[in-house]
């Protein structure tokens, strides 16, 4: 059966659903994980039946809000990084656009993940990237040889863990991002302990929450 979220909407009814989705993502940077679907209904200025219509249920809205904030931030950087002639140059440049949108929707990918809507569509286009500059980087001598593909989403999950402690609308996630790259970096770089055996793919949206 198609559903109206499936089906091609008129003008009017797209641009309500691009508000709901907005403020659906600015009532959980305020209010948090578990903002009730009838405040976003209020702050978007419609009615509770109008937001069901497009998104009957709230995994249906979390999913949809965090696809936007995707769609418009993340997936244009993973296009410009992959681009990019300087392999590591685009690596940090896609890390420091996935921990901005983190930073910035945290509350939403809460909602996303607690709704279990995380699912591997959504990440692994972004850990096959970082997996790719990686390469590409170590090839160019530019990145520890030792670094793993499996390390990538765990150096993800450590960095964006730091965000719960800070202010949403600062950067101190810059500083660890910081960190992190120098121990990435060949210069000087002591060997390490074996990469851990990873027993369970990683849950959806461990990189982001």
């Amino acid at each position: 059966m198609v559903t109206e979220t499936e089906r091609p909407l008129r003008a009017d009814a797209a641009r309500n659903a691009e508000r709901i989705l907005r403020t659906a993502r600015a009532v959980f940077a305020d209010v948090g994980p578990d903002a009730q679907l009838e405040e976003i209904a209020r702050r978007a200025g419609v009615g509770a039946r109008t937001l069901y219509r497009h998104f009957p249920t709230k995994a249906d809205l979390v999913r949809a809000a965090l696809g936007q904030s995707i769609a418009e931030d993340l997936t244009p950087a993973v296009e410009q990084a992959l681009d990019d002639d300087d392999p590591l140059r685009g690596l940090v440049s896609l890390m420091e656009a996935a921990l901005r949108l983190a930073a910035r929707d945290l509350s939403t990918l809460a909602a996303a993940r607690n709704a279990g809507t995380l699912t591997a569509e959504v990440y692994t286009p972004f850990y096959e990237s970082l997996t790719e500059l990686a390469s590409r980087a170590q090839t160019a001598g530019l990145l520890r040889a030792d670094l793993v593909p499996d390390d990538l989403p765990r150096i993800m999950a450590m960095l964006t863990s730091t965000l719960w402690t800070m202010n949403p609308d600062g950067d101190g996630w810059r500083r660890y991002l910081a960190l992190v790259l120098d121990g990435l970096s060949p210069a000087a770089a002591h060997p390490l302990p074996p990469a851990a055996t990873l027993l369970k793919e990683p849950r959806p949206g461990d990189w982001l929450l």
